[in-house]
């Protein structure tokens, strides 16, 4: 009777007898696919740019312009894809934004300075994301209701807080941030800021065991917990991170428009959400790439400039966002399908 043969050691490295690349490697040229490809639509949506609109488009202030409203939607996006990695959602980001610009900029802030109100943007964040992580990870919650109550609730308070008018910044130090002798090397402060958080946001995805849990209670929250993940403090830590972005976001948001309103962050949340899921992030989680959502972040911030130099209306920018949307879902589903 034939013995069965063992596979030689170090086989997993090896393509096996039928032909295919083993399975990290399959993840790994996918992942280049999907790369390779949303840069190929960011250089293509620069060429329409360039070739609608050169003398505008391709002007450097214009670039750094688009570069710096990308900063500010770009940080919340890093704080929404572990979030939806670990397979939940936080409707809230946009309201968080508003609710912490606003009570970082009120008089009263004010009178601490710089520091004061990046400390309170940043509290204020944290703070909402605590709430959303305690009521989702151990209340029960499900995360759309939970966050969706929590967008209620800031925008509420950022309105009674401003009595809707526009709280102005009178710090030197925040608004000479927003001006272009700021820049460092022709590069806004707040784009240093979007580089910084991105490879951090990276690194923690990519090199770490938080990272490896968000994805391992994504993927499969029981199996995760029997693997001994603490899947609800993991819940709640990731939901205090997007709160932590989202104050970080506000703060850029202040140094930008150089105010607080209770209109700021308006449909962040679903920006965030498109940018995410156009990079390759699946909304079942279990699957999160910070780069494919930076490049999200980009390619609708190049759409939203372009249709602004052509005069094109919003709803029709509000369609093609829409159908961006779409097609990337139906990809995403097309491809989880030809791996099972």
């Amino acid at each position: 009777m034939t013995q069965p043969v063992s596979p030689p050691r170090g086989g997993t490295d090896k393509m096996s007898p039928m032909g295919e690349l083993p399975a990290w490697r399959t993840l790994v040229a996918r992942a280049d696919v999907r790369t390779l490809s949303l840069l190929g639509v960011l250089v293509a949506l620069i060429v329409i740019g360039g070739i609608t609109k050169p003398d505008e488009f391709l002007d450097t202030r214009n670039l750094q312009l688009v570069l710096t409203q990308a900063s500010v939607i770009g940080v919340v996006t890093v704080g929404m894809t572990f979030v939806i990695t670990s397979g939940g959602i936080d409707l809230s980001v946009g309201a968080i934004v508003a609710l912490s610009s606003v009570w970082a900029t009120t008089v009263a802030t004010q009178e601490y300075g710089f520091a004061g109100v990046l400390f309170t943007a940043v509290l204020v964040g944290v703070g909402c994301g605590l709430v959303n992580g305690l009521l989702i990870a151990y209340g029960g919650m499900v995360p759309f209701i939970a966050t969706l109550a929590m967008l209620a609730s800031a925008r509420g308070l950022a309105l009674q807080i401003t009595d809707g008018k526009t709280q102005i910044v009178t710090i030197d130090g925040i608004l000479k941030l927003g001006e272009r002798d700021s820049y460092i090397l022709g590069i806004p402060p707040l784009v240093l800021v979007f580089a910084v958080v991105t490879i951090i946001g990276w690194l923690i995805l990519n090199r770490t065991t938080f990272g490896r849990r968000t994805v391992a209670v994504g993927g499969n929250a029981e199996a995760a917990r029997l693997a001994g993940i603490d899947v609800r403090r993991q819940r709640l830590y990731l939901y205090l991170l997007s709160g932590l972005c989202c104050g970080v976001a506000a703060f850029l948001l202040i140094i930008l428009s150089g105010s607080g309103q209770n209109t700021n962050g308006n449909l962040y949340e679903l920006d965030a959400i498109a940018a995410a899921i156009i990079g390759g992030t699946l909304l079942s989680g279990g699957r999160g790439t910070i780069t494919g959502s930076v490049l999200g972040v980009l390619i609708f911030t190049t759409i939203t400039n372009i249709f602004a130099l052509n005069n094109l209306q919003s709803d029709v920018q509000q369609i093609a966002k829409g159908a961006i949307i779409v097609a990337a879902v139906l990809v995403q589903r097309r491809t989880a399908a030809s791996s099972t």
